[in-house]
Parts: C-alpha cells; structure tokens; sequence
C-alpha cells in the first residue's frame, strides 16, 4: 500500500502488480502489446491502492517521455566527460533525451539525483557509481523497475538486476607493462587509485599478472586518480625510489601530472622514466611527450551502452550480466617508443 500522506504513483503500482513501470504505462495507454492477464493484474493493482490516472499532469510530463539518466561519479575527469559526450549525442540519434548529472563521489547526493530522476519520468539509468552506501540508490531504481546500467564501475554485484559494462581493464594494464618490458624497463611501478576499490583492483591485476610473469617484484603507489597526485608521484619516486625506470598509471589524470612533476624535476620522460597512462582520452596525444595510453575507444564504449539501454528499453533485451569492451595500446614518446609515420 502507498504511503498515506501522498497519492500512489504509477511505481507504487509496479511494485504492487510485480511488474515493471513502463509495463503499467502500456496499460495506462491501453496498449495492444500487454498481455490479457498483465492487463487484470495491473488493473486489480491500481484499484486496491487507490491509483488515480490524471491525465493532465501526464500530458504535462509528456515533454519528459524519452528521457534517459546518466548518472557520472565525476564530469571534472576528462574520460566520463567523453563519454557522456557519445552516450548523450547515441541517444540524441535515436530520439532520446539524455538527463546529465555529476555526483561529485558522493552517494547522499547520487541517491537524491536517481531519485529525482525517477520521479520525472526516466525510462532507464546507466549509471557510473559513486563508492559508498550503494543501496540508497539501486534500491530506489529497483523500486521504479526500470532498465538500469552500472558502468565503468561496479558496486551493486546484483548483475542480473543491474548489468555492468567496462572496457578489459586487467588486459590494458597487462599489454601496458609488456610494453615497458619490451622497452627495456627493469623496474616498473604502479601508480595512482584509492587503495582498496575495486575498480583499482582491476586496473592492477593485469600490471601484477604481467610483473609476476617477468620474475620481478612489484612496487606500488596507490593514491587520488588525479594530476596533483601525478606530480606528486614523480616527486617522490625520484626521490625515494630513483631505481624505477618506468610506471604504469591508473589513468591517464595521473600519467599527465607525472609528466608535470618530471618536467620540474628535470627527470626526461620515455628516457629516464617511461610513463603509460590508461584511457587514452583526446589530451593523451597533445601532451609533451605525447603519451602512451591503454586505449579504451571512448566513444565507440559509450555508444555501445547508449545502444544496449536501449536495446533493453525497447525490446525487452536484456543485456548479459557482463560486458567487457575489448582495448588496445597507443604508443607515443612518453614510452620512450615513438612509432614510424
């Protein structure tokens, strides 16, 4: 039963009916493509909780149908900004709407953005999760029943409920340090992530895999995914580690403020210390040197879930629980390797 103190809600219907809430919009709409049986129990769903259709306020919200949120953990970071660009410009191409917001990494304010979403009409989520208090948010979209994503990042391991995509960020890390190897590089360090999230885990496991292979011993610096902490690596590696030649990055964030750092130091990068970044974003080949980056395709990634959503949103397809996009290596200067033509 809905809450006494507001009017029941085409969701308070859903969760009642034990459908989802575009199925009781069809039956609102009268829609052929509901199933006789789905009818009636939608219907007996609405009667017992007092469910109202006002038509007016629909037609008020009509200007909201197409709509799809995008939920980003942090725009400031040049790789969500891109690809929110292409899954945003994907949809625009199918006749959606894309409704944008930054969390910031802070979950209060990802629950209060999914939520308000809801309440305006989405008709599907992808989102790229802040850390923390994750139910506050998948709760709320499993209560709306409506195609949801998590992408880039995975907290809610309900994967049948919530499909994750990502590029392969254990095989990037893994081609990055066969790189560096081949280049040479004796001891070669990784660097940047929070220490202990999962997606950080990920982004390591190939740079381990590889470094174990090798017969050598890791050395790690975890830390911010950003440029100061970049700077700050590159100081404190020449400092109290001068022995690593060569580093593998978390993102390229921090790969740029590791060249930065090696700049005011005067340590010359892709000779003294040879640097590959992860992601691969537009500013990668117009640093000095350019860098080496794990190219994730961006754009084609975004497309991909903007196609995905949709697919579900529209046909009932519902995506596998997994989707891994598959990456590759762009090699520049700031490897020490800079390729023919």
């Amino acid at each position: 039963m809905a809450p006494s103190d507001r009017r029941p809600t085409i969701i308070d219907v859903a969760r009642k009916a034990g459908v989802s809430k575009s199925t009781v919009s069809l039956v609102i709409q009268n829609s052929p493509l509901v199933k006789q049986k789905t009818r009636e129990q939608v219907q007996a769903a609405m009667t017992e909780i007092g469910y109202v259709y006002n038509r007016a306020a629909a037609n008020l919200r009509s200007a909201g149908a197409g709509l799809v949120g995008l939920v980003i953990n942090d725009l400031r970071n040049p790789f969500f900004t891109e690809f929110a660009t292409s899954v945003q410009m994907a949809l625009s191409s199918r006749g959606y709407a894309a409704v944008v917001a930054n969390t910031d990494e802070d979950p209060q304010l990802q629950a209060q953005v999914v939520e308000a979403m809801i309440e305006h009409g989405v008709s599907a989520m992808i989102l790229s999760p802040a850390y923390g208090d994750e139910a506050l948010s998948f709760e709320a979209l499993q209560r709306a029943g409506i195609p949801a994503m998590q992408v880039l990042r995975k907290v809610e391991m309900r994967t049948e409920l919530f499909p994750f995509a990502a590029p392969d960020y254990p095989n990037g890390t893994r081609i990055a340090t066969e790189h560096l190897l081949e280049q040479g590089a004796k001891r070669i360090a990784f660097v940047g992530g929070l220490e202990g999230r999962a997606v950080t885990q990920e982004r390591m496991a190939g740079y381990l895999s590889a470094i174990e292979s090798a017969g050598l011993e890791p050395h790690v610096l975890t830390g911010s995914a950003s440029r100061a902490f970049g700077r700050e690596a590159a100081h404190a590696l020449a400092k109290d580690h001068p022995e690593v030649d060569a580093a593998v990055c978390f993102n390229d964030q921090v790969a740029l403020g590791m060249i930065s750092g090696c700049a005011e130091i005067g340590r010359n990068v892709g000779r003294d210390l040879r640097i590959v970044g992860f992601d691969d974003i537009e500013e990668a080949a117009h640093s000095w040197p350019p860098l080496s980056s794990v190219r994730c395709d961006i754009d084609g990634f975004g497309k991909l879930v903007a196609e995905t959503i949709l697919a579900w949103l529209e046909n009932d397809k519902v995506p596998a629980p997994e989707i891994r996009t598959p990456v590759s290596l762009a090699i520049r200067g700031s490897s020490g390797e800079t390729p023919a033509g």
